[in-house]
């Protein structure tokens, strides 16, 4: 089958390899979508994790069950699903006080073991999620960054009727936008130097949407709320939107990290101390995959909408990867395998 490893950064290449063996309590699927993911980005402009054990990337994907492994219950073939790419131990301290996204020796689906841009993929039976017959494949591909997006909100103290800020509006601003709205936030402010994602960001809820390459973001939110929102979201990963961030919650506010990040920041304590106001981060997801398709199947949450490209699987690189570098307009690139 054909797959992308990636060898180091700006060295992805499209390969033939062996078709994982199907094991006892597995699945195989034919992969048919695939997304491309910021932390996919990262990899290939700053280099590979050292958490990587083989080269075949994707960890954002969704296709058909074409077979079943002995044991395995309740997953048919032919099945539509989605793969949640986290392998937990299940046997650590954080896995045993409900924190299996952070386990300590977590594996994973497109780092551990073979991932999703490859015609076909194995994976545990508990981390395949048949989807609705009314939800469609490309949508089971924006499941995994759906799901990050969620848990970042619900790992918030936001509240009912809430303000919030977004910096950056990629995919996972875009669908933070869309997971606090349906968690009932008031006023939403999207800070983002594209005008394409700005509108885009109007399209789907924002109250207010602010460049701040020509506008002064801070002052602007700091004014129109009257001294800072309840919880603002980074959703970028550079000392700009860090700095802004911190700038832009109230007194007791919180300033939530989920995006990943290339460079360190600067920082001055001093002015979290003066405020009271929380820095916290938000990793992957928690056990939330049948709640995120429920909302991406009802239309909750419209994955449609950060869709901006389909490529094939030998254009992954100069349509995908490279595109992502230069085209503030594209957002979620997905691979069809299709075609």
């Amino acid at each position: 089958m054909k797959a992308a490893h990636i060898y180091g950064a700006r060295d992805i290449r499209v390969e033939n390899i062996e078709i994982p063996e199907l094991q006892p309590g597995t699945v195989k699927v034919k992969v048919e979508f695939a997304g491309i993911c910021g932390s996919d980005m990262h990899e290939y402009l700053a280099g590979i994790y050292p958490i990587r054990k083989q080269p075949v990337l994707g960890h954002e994907f969704s296709g058909v069950v074409t077979e079943v492994g002995e044991g395995v219950e309740g997953i048919m073939v032919g099945d539509k699903v989605a793969v949640e790419p986290l392998i937990p131990c299940g046997h650590c301290k954080n896995c045993k006080r409900g924190m299996s996204n952070l386990c300590t020796q977590s594996q994973g689906y497109g780092y551990s073991f073979s991932g999703g841009f490859a015609e076909y993929a194995v994976a545990r039976a508990e981390n395949v999620f048949v989807l609705p017959q009314n939800m469609s494949l490309e949508l089971g591909a924006l499941v995994e960054p759906t799901a990050v997006a969620v848990h970042a909100v619900r790992q918030s103290q936001l509240n009912l009727g809430d303000s919030v800020a977004i910096l950056g509006a990629g995919p996972i601003g875009l669908l933070l936008l869309q997971a606090v709205k349906a968690a009932g936030a008031g006023r939403i402010f999207v800070v983002e130097v594209s005008e394409e994602r700005r509108d885009k960001a109007l399209e789907l809820g924002a109250t207010h949407v602010i460049n701040p390459v020509t506008t002064d973001a801070v002052q602007l939110i700091n004014e129109m709320t009257d001294g800072g929102v309840d919880v603002a979201y980074d959703a970028a990963g550079v000392q700009a939107t860090f700095e802004s961030g911190i700038m832009i919650v109230r007194p007791g506010g919180e300033f939530k990290i989920v995006s990943l990040w290339e460079k360190p920041v600067n920082f001055n304590p001093s002015i979290i101390v003066k405020t009271e106001a929380k820095i916290s981060g938000s990793y992957a997801y928690n056990n939330l995959f049948p709640e995120v398709i429920n909302l991406l199947a009802s239309g909750a949450i419209n994955g449609n909408a950060v869709i901006t490209s389909m490529i094939a699987l030998d254009d992954i690189v100069e349509k995908g990867f490279e595109q992502l570098t230069k085209d503030r307009k594209q957002c979620k690139i997905l691979v069809n395998m299709s075609l």
